[in-house]
């Protein structure tokens, strides 16, 4: 069966739809406790949670990594309750800022210690939505409808503690205890949605649409509707444009982002503006300064790569040349491996380079390289990486790029061992002898 867009993107769509509804909302009561990053310091210790799972051998998006995160993101909500203080001389979001660092750092330390690592910490940052399953995105569904329903109920109490602490502490609230109530509602909307969409596109999530509307409005319902409408804006964009040029779809949405609320609020600023024609030689300066800019760092970047290469020629020495299988390709990052790798057209070396390559990133991106030259080859080395690679994470690429070149729905589930997909296994080892 051949796979559209809409087979391939739907359920990365919903997903977003989803994050949208209520990180919009939640988004609102950040901006307004001026607590901007306590997404990213919550989606951290949950990543941290994740990791520290990860070292004991439990696998990302298991149930035990899932308790794993939510216990890590309770005790990140009780830290943030107890840290507002009634007269701060210390204000809450450099509590927050810290606690992100440290949360970082010690994923970072827990992470060197675990095989794939790297692979990791790339998964926790850019997530993996677009293999995100329907059944994750029910269970999102249902738990993010129980905090809306939650916060709808204790309303009043939120936004009073969100815009005005003091007249809230005034009235006889428990502020601490409202705020830990808060904050665990929020941690446990932030535990399910760095598993799929990771740290970067959730903290975009939560913040842009809510800065957005605020700049628009100060009613809380238009707020909410301007959020939510831009939030589906950007991400049927985004995943389109991450589809058509095969872009990853996390980190896409969250540059298309950052472009719409650029654009917004440079339009913001013209329309408001005392004096359209100053504001509009301020926007054109800007944009002459930006690119400028672009084309200085474009210059210095090309000049020091003139030199650079320069000096490399004039210091090389007579050396033993080294065979396509023999050189060191494990230090090239990934724009230099694909480019060594668009220079060999000989099936053989490559697949020496792949049974020689040390880990598997490596060998996915050698496994592309011969696809290009002998699919059937090719297939049969992405096959090779789901039968080894102990990585569910990992094993999604793999799958997603084999659905990709056959145009076919395989019922193989990379969450399970190659062993124990044994009518999926059957499927595709039958489309790789047909080619």
């Amino acid at each position: 069966m051949n796979l559209n867009i809409w087979d391939i993107m739907a359920p990365a769509f919903f997903e977003c739809l989803i994050l949208v509804g209520i990180h919009s909302y939640l988004g609102l009561h950040v901006i307004r406790r001026k607590v901007i990053f306590v997404d990213l310091a919550l989606a951290q210790i949950a990543a941290l949670g994740t990791t520290v799972g990860f070292l004991f051998g439990i696998m990302p998006g298991s149930a035990g990594a899932y308790w794993f995160s939510l216990t890590f993101t309770f005790i990140g909500a009780a830290v943030f309750s107890i840290a507002r203080f009634k007269n701060e001389k210390i204000p809450q979001e450099a509590i927050i800022g810290l606690t992100y660092a440290i949360a970082a750092a010690i994923s970072i330390l827990v992470i060197d210690k675990a095989p794939h690592g790297a692979e990791h910490i790339k998964e926790i940052l850019t997530g993996s939505i677009l293999w995100v399953k329907w059944k994750t995105i029910a269970e999102a569904a249902i738990v993010y409808s129980l905090v809306g329903i939650f916060h709808f109920i204790f309303r009043k109490k939120f936004i009073l503690i969100s815009e005005n602490p003091e007249k809230a502490e005034a009235s006889g609230m428990n502020v601490r205890f409202w705020d830990f109530l808060f904050y665990v509602s929020f941690g446990i909307v932030i535990t399910h949605s760095v598993g799929t969409a990771g740290v970067l596109l959730v903290f975009v999530f939560l913040v842009v649409p809510a800065i957005t509307s605020m700049m628009l409005t100060d009613v809380l319902w238009k707020q909410l509707v301007i959020g939510w409408t831009m939030g589906v804006f950007v991400t049927v964009t985004g995943l389109y444009i991450s589809y058509i040029a095969d872009l990853p779809s996390g980190p896409t949405v969250v540059a298309f982002y950052g472009a719409v609320l650029t654009i917004v609020a440079v339009l913001i600023y013209l329309l408001r503006a005392e004096s359209r024609k100053k504001a509009l030689t301020n926007i054109g300066l800007g944009l002459g300064v930006t690119i400028l800019i672009v084309w200085g760092i474009s210059l210095m970047g090309k000049a020091f790569h003139a030199e650079d290469s320069h000096m490399h020629e004039s210091s090389v020495v007579t050396l033993p040349v080294k065979s396509e299988s023999q050189k060191d390709i494990s230090t090239m990052n990934e724009n230099e491996l694909k480019s060594y790798l668009a220079k060999i057209s000989d099936e053989k070396k490559l697949s020496e380079l792949f049974n020689n390559a040390g880990d598997d990133f490596t060998k996915l991106k050698i496994a592309e390289r011969i696809l290009t030259i002998d699919k059937k080859a090719g297939a049969r080395k992405l096959v090779e990486l789901l039968k080894k690679s102990p990585f569910p994470f990992f094993r999604s690429e793999v799958f997603e790029k084999l659905k990709k070149i056959s145009h076919k729905k395989f019922t193989y589930n990379p969450e399970k061992s190659f062993e124990e997909n044994k009518k999926g296994a059957k499927e595709i080892t039958a489309w790789i002898n047909s080619l």
